[in-house]
């Protein structure tokens, strides 16, 4: 299920790094931890509230075509991986029966007009119940033509085929409907109900569904931008969200998601069908907002300080924070772009287990949980 990255107020996280710091400082190795000075510059950034998840990747078009009347396969034109046009010719069965059953049709239909237009002298009942014949007659012919057309499976777009499931030989027996995804329409003869068929699908061009809750699916809508990160990958692809379900589907457990489409950007060359990914929609971006490291801010009855370094010379200032993103603070009042700020992190020394520096704070990956039960980075409450 999809889960809200929602902006998190700056002086909670504070509370957190605070309350964590205290609890590695107490813990029965902490002589193996080193508190280091570090500086930032206070940078203009890029804020974005976004909605995660995950899904799996599929063709963005697929089809799979079966035969929509019985007879005999004469001819199959394809195999597994060859690339088709819209219209070609896939796979055909015996038409003697099926041109057999037209002609018989279409003469039906030529002995019924000829009965209703030869006597004018009959009664109304009767002149109509000839002209409900030959209704009847030209319903046969046309369901005839259809039955004939539908020995022949033609690709309904230009795609690559992904299976085969007919050989020359083979007897098949009359189905009805279409299968497909992203919006493909299937030829006369697919099927959903038959596993024996032909696959055709788009090469390269992929789509993401994933599901998205329903305190979530109002802030999403189509055009949004997002990013797309396969298994394994290490940069994400871009995509666009395509459709948004509103009719909620019921998980195994109650809960109701809603479907959420991304259609990625252009051709993907070494991208699969059936690969999981990790989305990210971004619903609301600011650009140009001002930021330090959380790390640098520390509160004393609400009010935000960090410590300004000018020329040297350092001086706790007063600051009026916004949101969280990341490791990082907007700063709304206090600071300029370029002012440098400095602030202390706990460093693990070697030998005392994996160090988790930089914008982490230093915090041990393992033993215990510091209070509140809130890992470092994570707010308490689970909205991590």
């Amino acid at each position: 299920m999809l889960g809200t990255r929602r902006r998190r107020l700056a002086a909670a996280a504070v509370a957190v790094l605070v309350a964590s710091a205290a609890w590695y400082v107490g813990r029965s190795d902490a002589e193996e931890a080193t508190a280091t000075t570090t500086t930032a510059e206070a940078t203009t950034t890029t804020l974005e509230d976004t909605v995660t998840g995950s899904g799996t990747l599929a063709a963005r078009r697929s089809s799979t075509l079966a035969f929509d009347s019985s007879g005999t396969v004469t001819k199959v034109r394809v195999e597994a991986g060859d690339t088709v046009r819209k219209g070609e010719v896939l796979a055909t069965i015996d038409t003697s029966a099926l041109e057999a059953s037209l002609a018989s049709a279409e003469a039906q239909l030529t002995a019924a007009e000829t009965t209703a237009a030869s006597d004018g002298d009959e009664t109304s009942a009767q002149q109509a119940a000839n002209t409900a014949k030959v209704e009847s007659a030209r319903a046969d012919v046309a369901a005839a033509e259809d039955a004939l057309e539908a020995a022949t499976l033609t690709a309904p777009f230009a795609g690559t085929v992904a299976s085969v499931g007919y050989e020359k030989g083979d007897r098949v027996g009359g189905s009805s409907g279409s299968s497909g995804s992203g919006g493909s329409g299937g030829a006369t003869g697919a099927s959903t109900t038959d596993s024996t068929g032909i696959t055709v699908i788009t090469p390269r061009r992929f789509v993401l569904t994933a599901s998205v809750s329903a305190a979530d699916v109002e802030r999403i809508e189509a055009g949004l931008q997002a990013q797309v990160t396969p298994t394994g990958a290490t940069e994400p692809v871009f995509g666009t969200v395509q459709s948004v379900g509103r009719v909620a589907e019921v998980g195994t457990d109650g809960t109701a998601t809603f479907p959420v489409t991304i259609a990625l950007t252009g051709e993907q060359e070494d991208l699969y069908a059936g690969t999981s990914a990790d989305v990210s929609i971004i619903v609301e971006s600011r650009a140009d907002v001002l930021t330090v490291p959380t790390a640098a801010i520390t509160t004393e009855d609400g009010q935000a300080y960090v410590t300004k370094v000018t020329d040297g010379k350092a001086e706790r200032t007063a600051v009026e924070i916004g949101d969280t993103a990341g490791m990082s603070t907007e700063i709304v009042k206090g600071l300029e772009e370029g002012d440098t700020v400095r602030y202390e992190q706990a460093v693990r020394r070697a030998g005392g287990g994996a160090g988790r520096g930089g914008e982490q704070g230093g915090f041990p990956a393992g033993g215990g949980m510091p209070p509140g039960g809130a890992m470092p980075g994570q707010l308490p409450g689970g909205n991590g």
